[in-house]
């Protein structure tokens, strides 16, 4: 159970790194940048996953409905919302959306995965829910309804019930099938969605060009490595352990990372109300964590007898 956490806690870590990054090569177009990462990705996983992905090919055609459904939504179009977003809004803007994602998941679960959770994990949920918006609002939570809500924000709704699908269904059936040979045909599938789309983009808005330029590089690198990669091992692993209702809460913690990374690579202060409302997310992902451990360990204690 402890290492779920600690994969969880470098999933945030990523995906923070993902937020600021993509805001930081913002120049470029939004599925240029969702189509390179992949390509990175494909080209870092293929080593890893080509075997298994040919050995289980039989499996991603069985099952196509279910890995289409989890590669369109985790893969293909996740990202490709965030960076669109970050177009038109701002990283904080972003973050306060992020949270919401945890919500949507717990519903979804328990609608469609008939999970149940006890009152304190969802005040848990709830507690770690407003010490995020706490966070990037600076203490200010009730400044949320005039904040510079965008075109940038509705496209964050789309991110939001990506992931929360994603969850649902990686949990349902990603045992299924080899973690690095999913992740390899997942995103070779999406390359090939996305090509067209990118060709479209560069039509319109012109071949970026920016895309040569060494911190994009960078920035495609990281993006195509860490968030792509390993991250999504990491959370696709921790959701099996924990369950889908549980990890997403992690989530959450996103906000206070990218804050710390803000103030370490921007220089932004960080004030006591931000403080306050990080230790309140830490302490609603305990609750709700705490009570996923009791529960796993009432398990095994029937199991042994």
């Amino acid at each position: 159970m402890v290492h779920a956490y600690i994969m969880m806690f470098f999933v945030v870590i990523f995906y923070a790194g993902n937020i600021l990054t993509g805001r930081a090569i913002n120049e470029l177009p939004p599925f240029t940048i969702a189509f390179f990462r992949l390509v990175v990705a494909f080209i870092v996983m293929l080593p890893f996953g080509l075997r298994s992905a040919w050995e289980y090919r039989h499996k991603f055609f069985d099952y196509k409905k279910p890995f289409l459904i989890m590669t369109l939504t985790g893969i293909t179009f996740f990202n490709t919302f965030i960076y669109g977003a970050l177009q038109f809004t701002t990283s904080t803007n972003v973050s306060v959306l992020e949270t919401v994602i945890p919500v949507v998941t717990i519903v979804l679960s328990a609608v469609l995965l008939k999970e149940r959770l006890r009152n304190v994990q969802i005040i848990g949920v709830l507690v770690s829910l407003i010490g995020a918006v706490w966070v990037v609002l600076d203490g200010n939570i009730f400044s949320i309804t005039n904040m510079n809500w965008n075109i940038g924000d509705a496209i964050m709704i789309g991110a939001i019930g990506s992931w929360a699908a994603y969850s649902i269904w990686v949990k349902k059936y990603m045992p299924l099938f080899p973690q690095f040979g999913a992740l390899l045909t997942m995103s070779g599938i999406s390359i090939i969605v996305l090509l067209p789309i990118v060709v479209v983009e560069w039509l319109i808005v012109g071949i970026p060009g920016e895309l040569t330029a060494p911190s994009n590089i960078t920035g495609l690198a990281y993006l195509g490595i860490f968030p792509s990669f390993i991250a999504l091992i990491f959370y696709n692993r921790a959701v099996g352990i924990l369950g889908a209702s549980q990890a997403p809460v992690f989530l959450n913690f996103l906000p206070i990372v990218t804050m710390i990374g803000a103030y370490l690579w921007l220089g932004e202060m960080i004030t006591q109300m931000k403080v306050i409302g990080a230790l309140a997310v830490i302490f609603g992902v305990m609750l709700t964590t705490k009570q996923s451990s009791k529960t796993g360990k009432s398990a095994v204690r029937k199991k042994a007898n």
